[in-house]
């Protein structure tokens, strides 16, 4: 589904509308964490937790953060320990395919219930704000002197930041396979790396990076949007002269053997919560843009994610 449908499509839901069946705060959410504090999904859930309970249809949120392997530890315990579980959500990604497919873990989100698409969002590069390097063209210089040199930080292994250091490796004709990529378990890690200077540059999604952009301790010289940033005076990778463009979005999954029910419930749940105020708060604070697609429509985007990844990341070496 293109971007201006699903964004027709959220128009004509009417953003005050009221869902059948949920009139009370009656549901105890549990919502999986796949990643340390800090970091995309940490701040996506906890922030659609505060939106169930803003839109008043549930009563209590608790959560649990399990990092590790692009995701795949927390869905092991998600898909062990949730089975049947109506209350049940986990927060996935454009990462945790990129991962799963590097990765080859033993458990399958296939295993798991797929819920709602929320967000999309564009990564940006930055660097320390001591950094010689001033701009892309910079990295790229000193990444075909010497590709080891330049220590790459971001989330795990197949993350959106990890595909577009590839791309960028392959567009300038340095192997892939020589990226000397640091992966990191939380946002939290990654942004200390960057600020203590132990890696050259950092990726991420601009939310996870704002406040430090801002006060002057990260510089920004790269988004792989096609085009710039509302309100972000950031070139993009295409601007520079680098055919480098991905984007990254976030999900929410119910457990797995949950019934028809159960799963409309929860789609209903947190179609109500991406209206309520404190949604839209958020959303536009990170400079998050808004993707939601449920059901049967995000089960198929999923799948089509996982193709077209799996393809780009062939191509660039990674697979």
């Amino acid at each position: 589904m293109q971007r201006d449908t699903f964004l027709k499509s959220l128009l004509a839901l009417g953003a005050g509308a009221a869902l059948p069946g949920i009139s009370t705060a009656s549901a105890n959410l549990k919502i999986m964490l796949p990643a340390n504090p800090g970091g995309g999904w940490d701040i996506t859930g906890r922030a659609l937790g505060r939106a169930l309970q803003d839109a008043g249809v549930a009563a209590s949120i608790t959560y649990e953060n399990k990092g590790g392997a692009a995701g795949a530890i927390g869905l092991a315990q998600f898909v062990n320990a949730s089975k049947g579980d109506g209350n049940a959500l986990m927060v996935m990604g454009a990462v945790m395919l990129g991962g799963i497919i590097t990765g080859k873990p033993p458990v399958s989100l296939s295993q798991a219930t797929p819920i709602a698409r929320l967000t999309s969002e564009y990564n940006v590069f930055v660097v320390p704000a001591a950094s010689p390097f001033k701009t892309m063209k910079d990295v790229v210089e000193q990444l075909k002197r010497d590709p080891g040199s330049v220590k790459w930080g971001g989330g795990s292994r197949g993350s959106t930041e990890h595909v577009a250091a590839a791309m960028l490796a392959r567009e300038v004709g340095v192997d892939a396979a020589k990226i000397n990529y640091v992966p990191f378990r939380g946002g939290g890690e990654a942004t200390a790396a960057i600020l203590g200077n132990n890696v050259s540059v950092g990726g991420s999604g601009y939310s996870e990076f704002q406040p430090y952009i801002e006060s002057g301790k990260m510089r920004a010289i790269a988004v792989t949007s096609p085009a710039r940033l509302p309100g972000l005076a950031v070139p993009t990778m295409k601007e520079q002269g680098f055919n480098v463009e991905i984007g990254n979005w976030r999900g929410v999954y119910g457990a797995p053997g949950i019934t028809a029910e159960q799963r409309k419930r929860l789609v209903d749940m947190v179609t109500q919560a991406t209206r309520s105020k404190a949604w839209t708060e958020t959303v536009a604070k990170n400079g998050w843009t808004p993707a939601l697609m449920v059901g049967a429509a995000f089960e198929e985007f999923v799948d089509r994610e996982f193709a077209s990844l799996r393809a780009t990341m062939v191509k660039a070496g990674m697979v």
